[in-house]
């Protein structure tokens, strides 16, 4: 019987360079401050093993700061041991990296560069395998079909990278690790990463994803899996644990005319308001909205973002539908008349383009935010 942390593309380093500046050094710190979390994990699920499945890195060129930190936070608790392997963004490939890394870690932190066996506890054998270079070539978890052990020996697998069922249309190459994997080795759980969404592919294989989140693509906190192993060929039992400091919120927000816009998207926030700081929120709108909607939902939003780590209003999908009304509030004539009425005649014209209309509606939405704030 084992317990231990399964974890994966921790991406230590990342920049995060498409945030802006201020939102981007509160992830790279909250990308550092993983370790101690995975730390607190294990403890508090009484295993002395985690499980890292490739990608501790962003790049295989981090700063020095950023891995000799991290072996620092790793060696803090040296009753717990970290068992490495290098993923597709800091392979094998990276020799200077793994060089110093491996001279400077201290003893419970176990960086494994080679595809053998690794006894990690009495009749407990860890199958690894570390990426040799970014786009190996082959499925590098073949071996363990081939490597015999002794049948009380739990037998678990290491591994970074994709299965087919993560395809859109069916993913080709020789590099793909089959989903039976476990099944076909003989293997009493495969611990994988590269997909950075927690997710099981049967009952003998996870995939972890990452400790901390790092886009609207799996949303939520971050997590690892506390795994428990009770003998050879019994089921793994499995536990999501919460890692992640920042909560990842993608919403998506559908309006019609008529429809109170600011309501509608202020039902959307977080009850318990005092979190939004640690909030990365983003509101998808859709559907048709009058001008006067839209510059409501504008309001709404721009006074709800300042409470959140990071909000963005998405209205590239929000159509705008058209009212005299809106049209009289702007002016009633003059040339700030004229000018609504051309955009608002070109934002409807079926015989331009949908890129061209949706320019104009923008225009014209942008005309009359600016007229609705000049006026209070």
């Amino acid at each position: 019987m084992i317990r231990f942390i399964h974890t994966s593309d921790l991406h230590l380093g990342s920049r995060f360079g498409n945030m802006p500046e201020d939102v981007r050094g509160r992830l790279v710190d909250a990308r550092h401050q993983i370790l101690d979390r995975l730390v607190q994990a294990a403890c508090d699920h009484d295993t002395a093993h985690i499980l890292v499945a490739g990608d501790v890195f962003d790049t295989e060129t981090p700063t020095d700061p950023i891995w000799r930190q991290a072996l620092s936070a790793m060696g803090r608790n040296p009753d717990i041991q970290w068992w490495l392997i290098p993923g597709n963004h800091d392979s094998l490939a990276a020799e200077s990296l793994w060089d110093r890394f491996r001279h400077h870690a201290p003893a419970n932190v176990h960086l494994i560069d080679t595809a053998e066996p690794v006894e990690i506890e009495k009749d407990v054998c860890l199958l690894p395998c570390p990426m040799p270079r970014r786009y190996p070539g082959r499925d590098l978890t073949d071996w363990m079909a081939n490597h015999k052990t002794d049948p009380q020996v739990l037998r678990i697998g290491l591994a970074h990278g994709a299965i087919r069922d993560f395809s859109e249309g069916g993913v080709e190459g020789d590099d793909i690790i089959p989903p039976d994997r476990a099944e076909g080795a003989g293997l009493d759980y495969l611990a994988l990463g590269d997909w950075h969404g927690a997710i099981p592919v049967g009952k003998r294989t996870w995939y972890s994803g990452t400790p901390e989140r790092d886009s609207f693509r799996h949303g939520g906190r971050g997590t690892c899996l506390a795994v428990t192993l009770d003998g050879p060929s019994i089921a793994p039992k499995t536990e999501t644990v919460e890692t992640g400091k920042f909560y990842w919120a993608d919403e998506g927000l559908s309006l019609v005319p008529g429809q109170a816009a600011a309501e509608a998207f202020e039902a959307l926030l977080p009850a318990d308001r005092s979190l939004l700081r640690d909030y990365i929120f983003r509101v998808r709108a859709s559907g048709r909205a009058t001008l006067a909607e839209q510059a409501a939902l504008q309001v709404a939003a721009e006074m709800a973002a300042p409470e959140f780590c990071h909000f963005v209003l998405d209205t590239s999908a929000l159509e705008t539908e058209f009212e005299d009304a809106d049209l009289d509030a702007i002016d009633h004539a003059g040339a700030l008349r004229v000018a609504a009425e051309e955009l608002s005649k070109k934002a409807q014209d079926s015989e331009r383009s949908a890129e061209a209309r949706k320019i104009s509606a923008a225009a014209l939405n942008r005309l009359y935010g600016y007229l609705q704030e000049g006026q209070k």
